[in-house]
């Protein structure tokens, strides 16, 4: 039997600001924008990948900006910060977990499996765009 995850649900305080940043600074792809009955049905799909979000109104028990440690996995992490950073997204510098800790990458260093950036939509929910190679 295969288990997939396929949706994230992401509370935010402002639809149509959220679906901005996702598809228009991020780059991710719309899937649906369609309400039914009042009840606004958004989501999103990074490209390349089998996992979608889905944004949703902030409520009480989930509050905007209440998500950490989102991760997008990519190839090339120095070349994904640039691209956010093209795109007009406060993205953190690359950063390396080494010994239970991150810290500034090096020029030159190996980033597999260690290599990261990050960076919050603007609700503060965190995201972390990791180095990881290429799976066969």
């Amino acid at each position: 039997m295969e288990w997939k995850l396929e949706v994230v649900t992401i509370p935010v305080s402002d639809l149509d600001r959220a679906r901005d940043f996702y598809a228009e600074k991020v780059g991710f792809n719309v899937d649906i924008d369609d309400t039914v009955n009042d009840f606004r049905f958004l989501q999103l799909t990074p490209p390349g990948s089998g996992c979608s979000i889905h944004l949703r109104a902030a409520s009480a028990d989930r509050p905007a900006g209440s998500i950490r440690d989102l991760f997008l996995v990519v190839t090339d992490v120095r070349a994904a910060r640039d691209h956010l950073v093209e795109r007009g997204v406060d993205v953190d510098e690359v950063q390396v977990f080494h010994a239970g800790e991150y810290r500034p990458a090096r020029e030159g260093e190996s980033l597999d499996l260690v290599g990261c950036a990050f960076f919050n939509d603007p609700d503060g929910n965190g995201w972390l765009v990791q180095q990881i190679p290429a799976r066969r």
